[in-house]
């Protein structure tokens, strides 16, 4: 997931957007925009969450405590383009779950054992938010292709209950991850538009020593002067060993999955 599907994005996206020929439309720049989505989301996520005594266990959450491996979120993306070469990109979402399982194996998280055949309630609050600056250092009236420098941010908050033994435990993990790449789009037809992105970061930054690929690609079409709709879709791989106040540990996860959404133009 990590450097082949990056260079696999990167030269998607160059051919995508530098190849095809050049059309009477050209593209409408316009300065704001705002996209209202749902994003049907595959999730894979691992964990372990060490103590003064040494490593927790690694944990599946889906599986060892029952999180769904599925699950549809509401999404918004936006951007606001400052000129011909310069814009910033927003996406903002959430994807907590929450679930009560009988576990079937030993767990140790932190200072806590969970014990087999004990029933623990877990709360997996996940919130994102992508921020990213893009210069374009090609473009044209149909098309453009930039790279582009920003911020992923990963508000965790992972909390583990078994109430009829009083145990419980509530950990936080909070990840500003800087984040570099290309950004590309393209006009196919009078109303139709590709747009892809594939951003990525290798880093030790604040006792959090991970890495983060993030690829789209979609397309839209222009329903009205000022209304799209449209349908992409969207990877991610993340993993970081983080040393903080609230959490010490690691953590794997993945979502994948499409989008369908509206885009309105101003």
């Amino acid at each position: 997931m990590k450097s082949s599907n990056f260079r696999f994005a990167v030269t998607f996206i160059a051919m995508c957007t530098l190849s095809s020929p050049a059309i009477a439309q050209s593209l409408d720049h316009d300065r704001f925009s705002l996209s209202l989505g749902v994003f049907v989301t595959d999730r894979d996520t691992t964990a372990r969450l060490d103590s003064s005594l040494g490593d927790g266990t690694d944990t599946d959450f889906e599986s060892d405590f029952g999180l769904d491996s599925s699950d549809s979120v509401f999404r918004f993306d936006g951007y606001v383009r400052f000129s011909e070469k310069h814009r910033a990109d927003f996406s903002v979402f959430d994807l907590s779950r929450d679930s009560t399982k009988i576990i079937d194996t030993d767990i140790q998280w932190g200072d806590t054992l969970y014990s087999i055949d004990t029933t623990v309630k877990t709360d997996f609050d996940l919130s994102i938010i992508k921020a990213v600056y893009t210069y374009s250092f090609l473009s044209s009236d149909d098309g453009y292709l930039g790279v582009s420098i920003g911020l992923h941010v990963a508000d965790l908050k992972i909390s583990l209950a078994e109430e009829n033994l009083g145990q419980a435990e509530t950990d936080k993990l909070s990840a500003p991850l800087p984040v570099i790449g290309l950004r590309g789009e393209r006009r196919l037809s009078d109303r139709w538009n590709f747009r892809a992105s594939g951003e990525f970061f290798f880093v030790e930054y604040d006792n959090i020593d991970g890495s983060l690929v993030d690829v789209y690609v979609g397309v839209d079409f222009e329903v009205t002067d000022h209304m799209s709709v449209g349908f992409g879709y969207n990877g991610v791989g993340f993993n970081v060993d983080a040393s903080q106040n609230d959490f010490e540990g690691a953590l794997d996860w993945r979502y994948s999955g499409g989008v369908v959404f509206l885009k309105f133009d101003f």
